[in-house]
């Protein structure tokens, strides 16, 4: 898959959205990527991790780790493709931790995967995480940066499409100087009890 027929593939599911949102960041834009609408078509969510897993092979690794919660189904899937297991690192007091009797080896050879990079915050958690455990991180593989590129990490980053999505601290966002009300989406708001 090229990087326009991933771009085309948000659109026409319905995760490219136009307005005004805060971000999981607290930045707000006025272009929001809904990765749950590419996560809920098993149509559309198989191929696009398939495409990730072809792409993250060649760095051989021997497990497969995502945040929840969107990260969850990209991580099964390229795991599945890949033909290795699976973890999920989920918020804990500080940072990320492995639940439910998961554990990483020391040198054991893993790779990161994650749906949508805005500013790296979820990623860098992850990362710090795998890094705990004293396993060597192969790679990193996203659906969708919308930094731009301008996140970067130590390693191979593996991205399906990049684009370079606005967004302001809200005391320099125009939309809110225009008065437009906010919208706020992204799984931490929930986990916040917001």
């Amino acid at each position: 898959m090229t990087e326009q027929e991933i771009l085309d593939l948000f659109a026409r599911s319905g995760a490219l959205l136009h307005g005004h949102f805060k971000l999981t960041s607290g930045r707000h834009s006025d272009v929001y990527y809904e990765k749950f609408a590419i996560l809920r078509d098993p149509a559309v969510c198989t191929p696009v991790c398939a495409e990730l897993a072809a792409r993250l092979a060649s760095y051989r690794p021997a497990v497969v780790i995502g945040p929840t919660l969107g990260g969850v189904i990209i991580a099964y899937e390229v795991a599945r493709h890949l033909g290795v297991p699976a973890v999920y690192a989920e918020p804990g007091d500080r940072g990320r931790v492995l639940k439910r009797g998961f554990s990483l080896e020391p040198g054991q050879k893993v790779v990161i995967v994650d749906d949508v990079l805005t500013t790296g915050r979820s990623l860098r958690e992850v990362i710090d995480l795998v890094d705990s455990y004293r396993a060597e991180i192969a790679a990193v593989g996203l659906l969708l940066d919308r930094s731009g590129g301008t996140v970067s990490v130590e390693y191979p980053l593996i991205t399906l499409a990049t684009v370079s999505a606005a967004s302001w601290e809200p005391e320099a966002c125009p939309l809110c100087a225009r008065g437009e009300p906010v919208t706020q989406r992204g799984s931490r708001r929930f986990a916040a009890g917001a």
